[in-house]
């Protein structure tokens, strides 16, 4: 029987070829935490610029609907944008969103305002409580005749956000995302008679009472920085575990 040649057992050639598929995992791995964390701090960067032009936009001074108008049509971005519109609301035609604000739940009171070209803007009025949906509970905040309204300008939706928001029941009058076409259809409005976005109103007292306006939350999570610390930790605790291993190994 030939004998086997030192060095070239069956034994140690398999372990060879294990110790060159761990190093390969290892390595693999330590890259796609590594690239984890580094993207994470990319967030973070860009999570920080977005706040800071938000602070920066909701000081500026209001301006008139058409310029936000053309800012749309150009394709810029108009969200938080500080606008003025003048109009009557029509009251009829009000829609109402399910919202949470402060803990209560209720609705915020989206009313289209007739603009003096005849077209509509969705105007997100502000916050009522549940058992304040119906216009009739409310009928002193229904404001009549012609109004200025000063807010922020919000974009529209492209689609539904995620599968886990429920549809919009658009029979009972209840949306739980911001569909700008279904809130006008349902209300008879055509879409060529709409303006392509919302306002959010301010919060100028309503001295009739509800809605409540001012309900535009900014408290966007930015929780980057920690996510990019646990996928740095995790690398950092991969290295260690690997050099443990090779020091043992040139032990043995």
């Amino acid at each position: 029987m030939a004998e086997v040649p030192a060095g070239h057992a069956p034994g140690k050639a398999k372990g060879r070829g294990r110790t060159v598929l761990a190093t390969i995992a290892f390595f693999v791995a330590l890259a796609i935490l590594l690239a984890l964390g580094t993207w994470q701090v990319e967030r973070l960067q860009w999570k920080e610029a977005l706040l800071a032009d938000m602070a920066a936009r909701r000081t500026a001074a209001p301006v008139p609907l058409a310029d936000i108008e053309a800012m749309a049509a150009k394709g810029e971005d108009i969200e938080y944008r500080p606008v003025t519109a003048t109009g009557v609301f029509a009251n009829n035609r009000e829609r109402h969103f399910f919202a949470t604000w402060h803990g209560q739940t209720g609705y915020y009171i989206y009313t289209p305002l007739r603009l003096a070209d005849g077209r509509f803007l969705f105007v997100n009025r502000g916050f009522v409580p549940y058992e304040a949906k119906e216009p009739e509970m409310r009928k002193q905040g229904q404001l009549t005749g012609t109004q200025t309204v000063t807010g922020l300008a919000r974009s529209r939706l492209a689609g539904k956000p995620s599968y886990l928001v429920p549809d919009n029941d658009i029979a009972k009058n209840i949306f739980y995302w911001k569909d700008l076409d279904a809130m006008a259809a349902s209300t008879g409005i055509a879409a060529d008679a709409l303006v392509p976005f919302f306002v959010d109103a301010g919060d100028a007292p309503n001295p009739k009472g509800l809605p409540v306006g001012a309900v535009t939350q900014f408290d966007l999570p930015n929780n980057h920085l920690q996510y990019a610390m646990t996928w740095y930790g995790l690398a950092a605790a991969l290295a260690g575990v690997g050099l443990y291993a090779l020091f043992r190994r040139k032990g043995d």
